[in-house]
């Protein structure tokens, strides 16, 4: 079994921070000559309001999507990542992530991964659920204010 990665997935936020992640993900790529994705996962409206809304979300949902693929861009297009390689996804991000990796042979994902304090508890829970569930490697990439000391 080869120790080079072959397919790497970065899997970001959209937040300032995501800049981070990818940056981290690159030369990883570069040294294996890797694929490298980036994805991002919206959480599915209904969810966020227990389904019990007598209205339809899907305009909303279309709005939502082409906002973060927007976003996606402007985080993936200066470091070259194609277009076809950049990914927003529907669902609870950490099933999201790890059914992106197995159809897609990934062997490293890249998340970020938030200090414990705060809301960033909730942020933070993306990046262990990835890790428990994972086939694959993962590279959890600190981020968040309590870092900045560059």
């Amino acid at each position: 079994m080869s120790n080079e990665y072959g397919h790497i997935l970065v899997a970001v936020d959209l937040t300032k921070d995501s800049h981070k992640v990818l940056e981290r993900a690159l030369p990883i790529a570069d040294r294996n000559h890797a694929k490298l994705s980036i994805m991002h996962t919206l959480e599915p409206l209904g969810f966020a309001y227990g389904g019990d809304i007598p209205m339809d979300l899907t305009s909303i949902q279309d709005q939502l999507d082409e906002h973060a693929k927007q976003r996606l861009a402007e985080i993936a297009d200066p470091h070259k990542v194609a277009k076809e390689d950049q990914h927003v996804v529907v669902g609870m991000p950490d099933t999201e992530i790890h059914r992106f990796a197995e159809e897609h042979d990934v062997d490293l994902i890249v998340v970020g991964s938030h200090g414990r304090h705060g809301f960033a508890l909730l942020l933070g829970s993306t990046s262990t659920g990835v890790l428990h569930g994972a086939k694959c490697d993962v590279l959890a990439v600190r981020v968040g204010d309590e870092d900045s000391k560059e």
